[in-house]
Order: structure tokens, then C-alpha cells, then sequence
């Protein structure tokens, strides 16, 4: 199933819900959109430009949110919104591109310009508007995001311009009669610091949108889902131990209860204590039928001698799926997989341009197996955001601490150990990991981190301890800050906290005798080191 159709005859409290599509033409940043008005409390779907017609018609939404993109209206081809769109007589919304094709399709003339706006900029309140109420006053600058090259030459018959910019003599204009909006700038990113609640006026005042979406109308929605889509037949769950899957397995329980079965595939690259967490955590918490395999050797023994990141996550993905497959086969009778397939991965997968799906990695969502199982995919977060997945685990009653926890990859410790793996490698890296978050916790800064891991680097260096020579491994800190992991920051520790951190490490951990810092900001790095 793609995009379209996915809850759209859900009902919540008797009324069916207020919905707002948003039609991608192919910015980086159209996924912020949806996360905003979700925020606001109101059900958005992203749809690519080439599906919008019939997305629209079979969502019938309150309001429509034409995204950003690359392309330029000047261009013969370039994308368009559905005609539809401006007949259906609700509120539309431009965005940098969506304002240009707004216009260029209304009557309007948008050109190529040498005065182009990338970055920071100002925009001057010219005209009271309903986008702007409570919000911004006339007369007043306000800092904005801007990223265009073509500019809006001349109006449609029946806009207004209602805020300008140096370089955008329309950086907004509104038709307050149909309820017609489009600025230059992106208020979906933090860099206009007023464009939430810009998205949430249009959603809310001027759509008219209830505001009432929530993760606890979403849980019982999703339950319905997966009941009628079940039935009374067999659920497998591949369970990571990641937030994901966790909350995936937890919602499906709490739907068919003893009906599935999760299996849990040990490969020994997890982090310190963490399978005797998961097990405990699904056998004892929530009574969940939970097959656990110790393929610990199997994994570790393949990996042997294995340099290059990516054929370290191929054996990985691969012996995933034959262990998963022989123990599913064990249990046998099942006809659904279940997979904690999130909503990023939906909209990467419909590609704006129509090119070829992004590959979402096999390991973690069991590429393949339904295939090769002959298997139904049961997907009950494909709606949801990572944030949103988190407040439904803590809505399912997940510990905290669990749901909470920082991005762990699926090839796991694997790729934390650049260069050969083998169990004594892995055995220090757990141990300096397990310290270095042990003293976040300890300073709470934990939950202001994205994602804080330790990295054993394939180098061994001359120390002194005590009067003896030690020719050891060396071990780097990582810390990024990020609202969604696209780009990232490292974090600004204090020294204090890395000196202390540090001789731990050292201390505590036999193998590594020097510690350094990551201070790589993504781009040009990653957040992994592979």
C-alpha cells in the first residue's frame, strides 16, 4: 500500500477526523511540514505531486499544503498542483515553490532571478491577514528562512501582497475571500522561529481543524486496524530490541494478544545487558510469547576478518533473515510479519521524482521475508513519526528509560568497531559504551543528546600505567544533537565532564589506553562512524 488511503476512514469520536494533505514536490525539508500540523493536533499525509489528484479526492481534506522543491515553474514540466486543488473551494497554503506554482497556475508570472535568497533573512509585515493573526502585526520585521531563486513577478487577480523581503517583494500574499496563502520562505523549519505557529493558524482558524488528533485516538484506531486485518490467524514479530519494534510488538499484543509471537535475534553486537533487558522486559512485563535465539557464535564467527562496513551490514542482514526464517519455521502457522516500519520510511520509499525506492535496511525491517515466507506484512506505526512512536510506546505504558533510549543501528555494535570484529573487540567496546552513558545519565544530559555511543577504533597507541608500558586500543566519544537525525551537531561537552568520562574509561575498561572526542557535525560526517 502506498501512501494514499492509509487511515482515512478511521473515526474518531463519532466524527471522522479533520485531515491536511500536503502534496511534495521534492524538498528536503516536506516531512517537517507533516511533523507541525501533527503537532497541532491535526492528521496530516505527505503525497508526491504525480499521486495528488487522486490522494485528494479520496482524502477529501480540510486544507491543502503545497510543499517546497527544486524545480522551477519557469521550466517546461515542471511540477504542478492538481487543478482540483483550487476548485474544491478550502484553504490552500504555498510554500517556496507551492507559492510559485500557486501562482504560475492561478494566473500569475513567476521568473527566474539574479536576486536570490538562501539562509537567514527578514521579511516586513505589510497587511493584516488571517495567516498572521495572533501571530505577527503590521509594521513589524520578523526573521525568516528563505531558499529560492525564482521570485513571484506579478499576482493572480485577488491577492494581496501582506509581507515583503529585500529579495521577495512577495515573501506572502493571501486571496482572504478563497482562503488562498503562499510565502517564500519555509515556516516548517526552526529557523523562522514564528512558523509553527503560522502552520498552526492555517490548520486551525483558517481549515477549521479540530485540533483533536492524538497518540491515545491513534492507539485504538490501530488496534481496530490490525484486528480486522488479522482476524483470528498468527502474528510473527522480528523484535530488535529497538523502540520500533518494541512498540510494534506491545500495540499488536495488546490487539490479538497471545495470537503473536515475537522472535528475538541475539547476535552478540548488542549493547552491555541489553538482551537480558529486552527479554526480561517482553517475558515478564507484558506476558509476550517470546522466542529468544542465541546466535551470538554464528554472527561473530562470520564476521571474522570482515573490513568493509558494508559487507559487515550484508552478513549481518543476511544472517538475520535465515535465522529469523528457520526459527519462524520452527513455530510455523503464521501468516503475518509484523515490521516497525515508520513513516519516513513510506514517504522515502515514493520517490517525488517516480525513480527508484530508497533501500530500508534488510536487517531491521526483514527485507525479504515476506516474500520468501509467502507472509502478509502487518505495519501498524507506518503513520507515525519517530517522536510519535515514542509518546505511543509511553501511551502503551513502556518504561521511559525505554522508550527514551538514544538511536541504536541495526548492524549494532558491528559498526562501531571499524576494521575486524571479534568477541574481545566487542567486549571493551560494551564496557566503554556502557561507562561513557552511565556518566551522561549521571550529569543529565541524557535526554538533551540525539544519540551518544562509544566507537573502538582500529588503533593501538602507547600509554604509561603506573611504571609499565601498555600498547592499547583507542577509544572515541560520539555525541550529536538533532531534531531528526537528516543533520546533526556534536554536543558541547564541558571538559570537565570528557576528563572524567575519559579516565573511566581508562581505568576501568582493559584494552583502551586513549580516549578522544568526535567533534564532526553532520554533513560533512555521519553520525556513525560506518
Amino acid at each position: 500500500m502506498g501512501l494514499v488511503g492509509v487511515v482515512h476512514t478511521a473515526r474518531v469520536k463519532g466524527h471522522m477526523a479533520d485531515k491536511i494533505l500536503i502534496i511534495d514536490f521534492g524538498s528536503q525539508v516536506t516531512q517537517l511540514i507533516a511533523r507541525r500540523v501533527r503537532e497541532a493536533g491535526v492528521y496530516s499525509e505527505i503525497v508526491p505531486f504525480q499521486s495528488a489528484e487522486k490522494a485528494f479526492h479520496e482524502m477529501k481534506p480540510k486544507g491543502v499544503i503545497l510543499s517546497g522543491g527544486p524545480a522551477s515553474t519557469t521550466e517546461m514540466g515542471s511540477p504542478r498542483a492538481p487543478q482540483a486543488v483550487f476548485e474544491a473551494g478550502i484553504p490552500v497554503l504555498g510554500i517556496c515553490y507551492g507559492e510559485q506554482t500557486m501562482c504560475a497556475q492561478l494566473g500569475g508570472v513567476v521568473e527566474s532571478s539574479d536576486h536570490r535568497e538562501f539562509g537567514r533573512a527578514y521579511i516586513d509585515i505589510k497587511e493584516k491577514s488571517e495567516l498572521f493573526a495572533g501571530v505577527w502585526d503590521v509594521g513589524t520585521r520578523h526573521q525568516v528562512w528563505m531558499s529560492h531563486g525564482d521570485r513571484v513577478a506579478s499576482l493572480p487577480d485577488g491577492f494581496d501582497v501582506i509581507a515583503t523581503s529585500d529579495g521577495a517583494p512577495f515573501a506572502a500574499i493571501a486571496d482572504e475571500d478563497r482562503h488562498f496563502y503562499a510565502v517564500q520562505f519555509h515556516p516548517e523549519v526552526v529557523h523562522t522561529p514564528d512558523g509553527s505557529k503560522l502552520l498552526s493558524n492555517f490548520v486551525h482558524h483558517i481549515c477549521g481543524c479540530a485540533g483533536d488528533w492524538s497518540m491515545a485516538q491513534f492507539r485504538q484506531q490501530a488496534i481496530d486496524k490490525i484486528r480486522a486485518q488479522v482476524g483470528d490467524r498468527k502474528v510473527i514479530c522480528g523484535l530488535s530490541g529497538g523502540v520500533d519494534s518494541s512498540v510494534t510488538a506491545v500495540l499488536i499484543h495488546e490487539a490479538i494478544g497471545d495470537q503473536l509471537t515475537c522472535i528475538y535475534v541475539d547476535s552478540g553486537l548488542m549493547r552491555q545487558n541489553e538482551s537480558e533487558q529486552v527479554v526480561g522486559l517482553f517475558r515478564e512485563h507484558f506476558n509476550i510469547k517470546l522466542v529468544h535465539v542465541d546466535a551470538s557464535e554464528i554472527f561473530i564467527s562470520a564476521l571474522e576478518g570482515q573490513t568493509d562496513p558494508e559487507r559487515k551490514r550484508k552478513i549481518i542482514g543476511g544472517l538475520f533473515i535465515d535465522v529469523f526464517e528457520d526459527e519462524a519455521n520452527q513455530i510455523g502457522g503464521a501468516d503475518f510479519l509484523a515490521q516497525g516500519t515508520l513513516y519516513p520510511d513510506v514517504i522515502e520509499s515514493v520517490s517525488f521524482t517516480g525513480g527508484p525506492s530508497v533501500t530500508i535496511k534488510s536487517h531491521h525491517n526483514v527485507g525479504g521475508l515476506p516474500e520468501r515466507m509467502n507472509m502478509e506484512l502487518v505495519e501498524p506505526l507506518r503513520e507515525l513519526f519517530k517522536d510519535e512512536v515514542r509518546a505511543l510506546g509511553r501511551e502503551l505504558g513502556l518504561p521511559d528509560s525505554f522508550v527514551g533510549r538514544h538511536p541504536f543501528p541495526g548492524p549494532g555494535l558491528a559498526i562501531r568497531c571499524p576494521g575486524g570484529i571479534s568477541r574481545e573487540k566487542l567486549d571493551i567496546l560494551r564496557q566503554a559504551d556502557a561507562i561513557y552513558l552511565d556518566e551522561i545519565r549521571k550529569a543529565g544530559l541524557y535526554d538533551a543528546i540525539w544519540q551518544a555511543f562509544a566507537v573502538l577504533l582500529p588503533v593501538q597507541t602507547v600509554g604509561v600505567m603506573g611504571d609499565g608500558r601498555t600498547y592499547e586500543f583507542v577509544c572515541a566519544l560520539r555525541a550529536v544533537t538533532s531534531v531528526d537525525g537528516m543533520t546533526a551537531d556534536f554536543y558541547h561537552f564541558d571538559m570537565d565532564f570528557l576528563s572524567k568520562a575519559a579516565t573511566r574509561i581508562i581505568n576501568e575498561v582493559k584494552g583502551i589506553n586513549r580516549v578522544v572526542y568526535d567533534v564532526t557535525s553532520k554533513p560533512p560526517g555521519t553520525i556513525e562512524w560506518e
